[in-house]
């Protein structure tokens, strides 16, 4: 008989036996991620703000370290970079939103001429529809529109208050922002306290090579979604398609949920492109959106994310897929920089020199990691 086992431990298989050892210790992992989430979904107003707050001040922390080097006060800093930030992107929406305005009338008027067209070749093409049967049809979306008013009244208010709470959470993210990018790194020395003393440093430089992934991660992402708008706007605008501008601002913001969202931006340009020039432009679009996306493929990402935040298209895909499922659309576009942040963290956390490590990361150099998983090995071994 085996120590430490009793008769009836002895009875049952040794693989039932560590089956269940790894199940019910799965069941408290699986149970405190759900609560997580649980507690996360329930203060989402508050979680995402910060979320989106300290994404951006990954973003801009490099040039507010770079005017406090130079001898420009921290707090002047964080007052220029915000100043500027708003001044750009107050800049682009007015211009977008001016260029959207003038070009929907033209867009709106196409779009009448191809549905008198449609509805011309419904009665005289092979179909031979006739103009009474259209008219019903447009008579039952009618009715269908009156008698659903009431859920479109209903809708309008929820967008009401759906508006209360993106400014509610725009003035939050605005003052996380401005204290992250001012004394961030003492919130986060505070913050590790929490943890035993013994791991308050490993702690903190696995903090350190997380937030440099994520800023690395969003600088890049911010490059490439700047490439992708320019790239595709200039087509679009040299083919004459109208509101080239708006589109190249959809397939810029589209860029920063990976895979997903420019695809979905760039299917609005080809609808719209087709809807303005008909099949020839709208395939030259297509075409137009599938180069721009290859070049990002194969030459944007790899060269300017660098290893540091090399995250598996694998990887993209469940953690866009998972983060839509649980919270939507700000889901999707926070997953993959949690992902980028967890990935560099965990390798620190993990790793036997946690400052090593981190300096590896820092360097964009994985040797460190690759002979620490030989030593591993050869211990194994051993």
């Amino acid at each position: 008989m085996s120590a430490g086992l009793s008769d009836a431990d002895q009875s049952v298989s040794p693989l039932v036996r560590k089956g269940a050892a790894w199940s019910w210790r799965l069941l408290v992992i699986f149970g405190a991620v759900f609560a997580l989430l649980w507690v996360v979904m329930r203060l989402e107003v508050i979680v995402v703000p910060v979320a989106l707050a300290t994404m951006v001040a990954a973003l801009l922390i490099p040039a507010v370290d770079f005017l406090d080097r130079v001898g420009v006060p921290r707090g002047l800093a964080v007052a220029m970079m915000l100043l500027s930030g708003f001044a750009v992107v107050g800049g682009i929406l007015t211009f977008v939103v001016s260029q959207f305005i003038d070009g929907v009338p033209a867009l709106a008027e196409q779009v009448g001429h191809s549905i008198e067209g449609v509805g011309n070749w419904l009665s005289n093409g092979p179909l031979h529809v006739s103009d009474s049967q259209i008219k019903e049809v447009r008579e039952g979306a009618l009715e269908a529109l009156r008698n659903n008013q009431e859920k479109v009244t209903s809708g309008a208010l929820s967008t009401a208050s759906t508006v209360t709470e993106i400014v509610t959470g725009a003035l939050l993210v605005f003052f996380t922002l401005i204290f992250l990018l001012h004394g961030g790194r003492n919130i986060f020395g505070f913050v590790t306290k929490v943890f035993p003393s013994h791991a308050q440093d490993r702690v903190r430089d696995a903090g350190r090579a997380g937030f440099r992934s994520l800023g690395g991660y969003m600088r890049a992402t911010f490059l490439v979604a700047l490439v992708d708008a320019v790239g595709i706007g200039t087509g679009l605008a040299i083919m004459g398609i109208p509101l080239a501008l708006p589109l190249a601002s959809l397939v810029f913001l589209g860029a920063f949920i990976p895979l997903v969202g420019a695809v979905v931006a760039g299917f609005l340009a080809v609808i719209v492109a087709l809807i303005a020039k008909g099949w020839i432009f709208a395939l030259i679009t297509l075409g137009l959106i599938i180069a721009v996306q290859q070049l990002e493929g194969h030459v944007l990402q790899p060269l300017v994310m660098g290893r540091a935040v090399s995250i598996h298209p694998l990887a993209v895909v469940l953690a866009i897929a998972a983060g839509g499922v649980t919270a939507g659309i700000v889901g999707a576009l926070l997953a993959v920089p949690a992902v980028a942040f967890l990935n560099s963290a965990t390798r620190v956390l993990l790793a036997r020199d946690s400052a090593a490590e981190e300096a590896a990361q820092a360097a964009g150099d994985e040797a460190p990691i690759a002979a620490e998983a030989d030593d591993i090995g050869d211990a194994e071994k051993d």
